[in-house]
């Protein structure tokens, strides 16, 4: 599957790559990349395409690592709200999104909205190292 943008990522390649918070056998949590902080994806290792097409192990570890992707999220950034989205539409790869709605995020914008001038911005990889202590 060279073509898949997700497999490309973790292979380190691609312009979805941002910096690794977590990765196992099933799954790999990583941030978004930019400056925008509090934007994560967990997705299978295997390049499956949709929730139901993934086996209870991968299920498993994908719920637990969106868990603690949150936690995480909740803990360093102090958000007003941390979402949690499936998606596989447009990248047909299993890949859940974990992602903060700031403090003073303009109420026009739509939940899903997390780019604003005032939104908090940063060093990814430095959340991602403090992130990291929340995966065992």
């Amino acid at each position: 599957m060279d073509e898949c943008l997700i497999c490309a990522k973790h292979r380190g390649e691609g312009p979805l790559t941002g910096p690794f918070v977590f990765a196992d056998d099933l799954v790999v949590v990583s941030h978004r990349p930019g400056e925008v902080l509090g934007y994560l994806f967990v997705e299978t290792r295997r390049h499956v395409a949709a929730l139901d097409a993934l086996t209870e192990p991968e299920a498993e570890a994908a719920a637990r690592a969106a868990r603690l992707a949150a936690v995480g999220l909740r803990a360093e950034l102090d958000p007003e709200f941390v979402f949690s989205a499936i998606a596989g539409r447009s990248v047909p790869h299993f890949h859940q999104h974990v992602f903060v709605r700031h403090r003073g995020t303009p109420d026009e914008l739509a939940w899903t909205e997390v780019e604003w001038a005032g939104a908090p911005r940063g060093d990814a990889a430095d959340l991602c190292a403090k992130l990291r202590t929340y995966f065992p």
